[in-house]
């Protein structure tokens, strides 16, 4: 088994996808209209599906705005540079809810991000594993 994707559903989709490819770096892997059932599924990531996992944004064309509620806590993204990435961010409008530095009582670098819906991201310093 893999994991494939996670679903998030988006009140609008064009600033999500703009968002996503733009600010964060993924690249827009397809999209497909449902006229039916009146919904749009775009799939966004770093690499094609068949290669890790993707996210999943949903739009139901009559829905503008979604309650995340308390269950949700967030999708995790490694970096290299955990202060040069913020700092793009940043210069791409993106919304910073937590500055890069140490986790709390320990040495993992991280950092917060807020999506145009209001879902949050962490970024998470990729660590540099020295061998003896």
């Amino acid at each position: 088994m893999r994991m494939l994707h996670t679903m998030l559903r988006v009140g609008d989709l064009d600033q999500s996808i703009e968002f996503y490819t733009n600010v964060m770096g993924m690249k827009l892997l397809r999209r497909r209209d449902n006229e039916e059932y009146r919904y749009t599924l775009a799939f966004v990531g770093y690499q094609e599906e068949s290669e890790g996992c993707v996210l999943e944004l949903t739009h139901n064309w009559d829905t503008s705005e979604y309650d995340l509620g308390n269950g949700y806590g967030h999708i995790a993204l490694e970096v290299d540079d955990i202060y040069a990435t913020c700092n793009i961010i940043e210069d791409l409008n993106g919304k910073i809810t937590r500055a890069p530095g140490p986790v709390k009582g320990g040495k993992t670098v991280i950092a917060f991000v807020e999506d145009p819906n209001g879902y949050k991201i962490e970024l998470i310093e990729k660590k540099t594993i020295i061998n003896d």
